[in-house]
């Protein structure tokens, strides 16, 4: 059938009538106006016209001679150049040949409808295909041109067919993947708008073979847990091809029976492109493995456009791993001591304070020093009227040891830094050395603190928040505990008063880490805060057994 100008074209067979209207609604946005309105769909591609520029001049023609802009203010768009629409983009451009355009970016909300599948559309290669204009069912479709770039697909070297925002192509090739434009002349406030819509269009070959099972393999056995869920999962790759081509199915064969087959419940399918493959993950959960389930065999179909494949598997109750005693009792004896040697090694420290403590100092109760007893502490001056009433009644024990019936402390008030060294010197008969009674002053304090520690048979710290906010009374403690790590080693003793304890939050600055991880191990004796006879007698019995022996003295007096 011949047009206006004596030729025909053939499309899929028929034969179409091309009319002069029909190229004129091709040629019209491209040529004709000079000053351009479009509009397009924010997030959608769009590309800029170009042959309006230099009077129909060809596409290919024009990119060579010279590469051609829009501006808007100071920033240009070359035109023939794709780009993704954002709002941004909206407004009036001009060219350096005198040429205007408007570019007015729509938001999705604001169509009549809106379905992004209809921005994309796959077609194999080699058949025909057809691509719908996006909002084909809500708009007017008369007189949509289709393009490719900027040159209009009627006008391509093609065969194709466009009917009412339809466009048919007769055969699809590989080069046909790229971005088509679809325009629609509407009327806003009186201005003629072109509305442009963009498809992406992606071209795949035809599948060429079966599906090719990744996992599982064919008659392999899964080991399940009874009473526990599984997972079926099936992996297949396919050749790039239609995507309602693909199927992959979970089916449970019940007794291994092949002909009774049940269609397993089965999770969303899982696409991966690994072109010019696709791989796809389809699984199946039982939620509580019975040994019903060990009796059925569970088969994959996998299916496309050339053939159908499949595998079966069975399920299978998961043994109990043992250990042969030859390996796991010489392992778990490695496990152990390689366990003890870690311990060791990180607590090396307080295992040696705890030897120190407690398991040496038999040896040096009988050793003569200069002072039985070195006691440190921070005193605390009390109120007059506690001053009053601190004295002890003679002897609260006797040499022997032991309680008197009668024993009674005249002031349970009394502060501990007093009533000690009272009771040791005075009551239990120790030499005891007090700093700021017994050292002689002018010399160097580290010094003398050490060389006391060094002559005393027992260093007694009665701790207290004071005591840690005290530089000097903490370098005795510290000092002390290096002391106690040496081969004469006198003997420890931690009273803790005022409520603290091993747990006493940290001071300002940080106690040093060896009296840290020292005071967690030290032999210690808390001074109760109940001030009740029992208790009161309790602490004291306490302390008189933690004494050393009063060793060679005694042994040369009763001499």
């Amino acid at each position: 059938m011949a047009d206006h100008s004596g030729k025909s074209y053939q499309c899929c067979g028929k034969t179409q009538q091309r009319t002069e209207e029909d190229k004129d609604a091709a040629a019209k946005p491209m040529f004709a106006n000079q000053h351009l309105h479009y509009k397009v769909v924010e997030g959608e591609v769009f590309v800029m016209p170009c042959n309006s520029l230099h009077g129909g001049m060809p596409w290919d023609e024009l990119h060579v001679a010279s590469p051609l802009k829009w501006f808007k203010a100071a920033k240009g768009k070359e035109c023939g150049k794709e780009f993704v629409a954002e709002m941004e983009d909206s407004g009036a451009y001009s060219s350096l040949t005198g040429s205007y355009l408007t570019l007015q970016v729509i938001s999705k909300t604001s169509l009549r409808c809106f379905q992004p599948s209809e921005s994309s559309v796959t077609l194999p290669v080699d058949c025909g295909g057809k691509i719908r204009c996006p909002g084909r069912d809500c708009y007017n479709n008369t007189g949509v041109v289709w393009y490719k770039k900027n040159k209009a697909v009627s006008e391509q070297s093609r065969i194709s067919c466009e009917n009412e925002g339809l466009l048919h192509l007769c055969r699809v090739y590989e080069l046909d993947t790229g971005v088509y434009y679809c325009d629609r002349q509407i009327t806003d406030q009186g201005v003629m708008w072109t509305f442009r819509r963009a498809v992406n269009v992606t071209v795949i070959p035809h599948s060429s073979s079966s599906p090719v099972f990744k996992y599982p393999s064919a008659n392999m056995i899964e080991e399940v847990e009874i009473g526990q869920p599984h997972t079926l999962e099936c992996e297949v790759i396919f050749d790039v091809e239609g995507k309602n081509s693909r199927k992959v199915q979970w089916f449970m064969n019940f007794g291994g029976d092949i002909q009774n087959l049940t269609l397993l419940h089965m999770e969303q399918a899982q696409e991966k492109q690994v072109f010019p493959r696709v791989e796809v993950t389809q699984k199946s959960i039982i939620k509580e493995v019975t040994p019903q389930h060990l009796t059925h065999t569970y088969t994959c179909f996998a299916s496309n456009a050339v053939r159908n494949n499949s595998v079966a598997i069975k399920l299978q109750k998961k043994m109990q791993v043992k250990w042969p005693s030859l390996v796991g009792y010489p392992f778990a004896c490695f496990l152990l001591v390689a366990g003890l040697g870690i311990i060791v090694h990180v607590k090396w420290l307080e295992l040696q304070l705890i030897f120190r403590s407690h398991f040496q100092f038999g040896k040096l109760d009988g050793e003569e020093k200069q002072f039985d007893i070195f006691v440190s502490y921070v005193w605390t001056v009390p109120s007059a009227e506690e001053a009053n009433g601190l004295t002890l009644s003679s002897k609260p024990y006797t040499e022997a040891g032991g309680c008197k019936s009668n024993m009674k402390m005249q002031s349970s008030e009394a502060p501990i830094e007093m009533l000690l060294p009272q009771v040791l010197e005075d009551q239990w008969g120790y030499r005891v050395c007090l700093l700021e009674r017994d050292i002689l002053p002018g010399g160097a304090y580290t010094n003398d603190v050490v060389l006391t520690i060094n002559s005393s048979r027992m260093l007694i710290c009665v701790l207290s928040a004071k005591y840690f906010a005290s530089s000097n009374a903490v370098f005795v403690l510290e000092s002390g505990v290096k002391a106690l790590l040496q081969k004469s080693a006198p003997k420890m003793l931690l009273i803790w008063t005022g409520g603290t304890s091993s747990s006493f939050i940290q001071p300002e600055p940080p106690l040093p880490k060896l009296v840290q991880r020292a005071l967690k191990v030290l032999p210690s004796l808390q001074r109760s805060t109940d001030k009740s006879p029992t208790a009161i007698r309790s602490f004291w019995t306490s302390l008189q057994k933690a004494m050393p022996a009063h060793g060679a003295r005694l042994a040369s007096q009763e001499n």
